[in-house]
């Protein structure tokens, strides 16, 4: 009964039908997606068998819900560690492991290289300290991609392809309901 309702979050989906955010992915607790089924926030989309009681009400739980009123999406993603990772696919952009992950300056800063988007690429700890300070060009190790600043849309796109670990049924048309389909 209630002591498993903790295993059922809800997916939170925007007034247009898509996930808020695709990585991480945009869950709430069944308790925070109850509340706002309450102060009417939200729409439920889909529900779980399981139920939770009050002495005079019972209810299933939702397992998707949408927002009432649409969420504009920042049109320039936070710049953090973890949005270069997903930018690059959590691989090294010299030897391509996805092993012992950091990050590393295109342009060195000896060089004059900042710290932001255009100059920073996920490597590897070895291929980073192959590099070390010098230039692509000294070093003969040029990254995969170029290091560039994506927008929300593209580091969402990128984060369809690393799905959580759990996904209920309920959630796969929402989640790639917009994936090109491939004969």
């Amino acid at each position: 009964m209630l002591s498993s309702a903790e295993k059922y979050p809800a997916l939170v989906l925007n007034a247009d039908y898509r996930p808020l955010s695709y990585f991480p992915l945009s869950l709430w607790s069944w308790q925070d997606a109850l509340r706002s089924v309450f102060l009417g926030r939200v729409n439920i989309v889909s529900q779980y068998d399981t139920v939770v009681h009050s002495p005079s009400f019972e209810m299933r739980l939702p397992s998707v819900i949408s927002l009432k009123r649409y969420i504009r999406q920042n049109r320039k993603p936070a710049f953090t560690r973890f949005n270069v990772f997903l930018r690059d696919g959590f691989r090294c952009q010299y030897c391509n492991s996805p092993d012992d992950l950091t990050f590393d300056h295109y342009l060195p800063r000896r060089a004059g290289g900042q710290t932001c988007w255009e100059n920073i690429t996920t490597a590897c700890a070895p291929c980073n300290l192959k590099k070390g300070g010098r230039l692509p060009e000294e070093a003969n190790m040029f990254p995969t991609i170029r290091p560039y600043a994506p927008t929300a849309h593209m580091l969402n796109k990128q984060g369809q392809g690393f799905p959580p670990n759990y996904l209920h049924d309920s959630w796969r048309d929402y989640l790639y309901w917009d994936t090109e389909l491939i004969d």
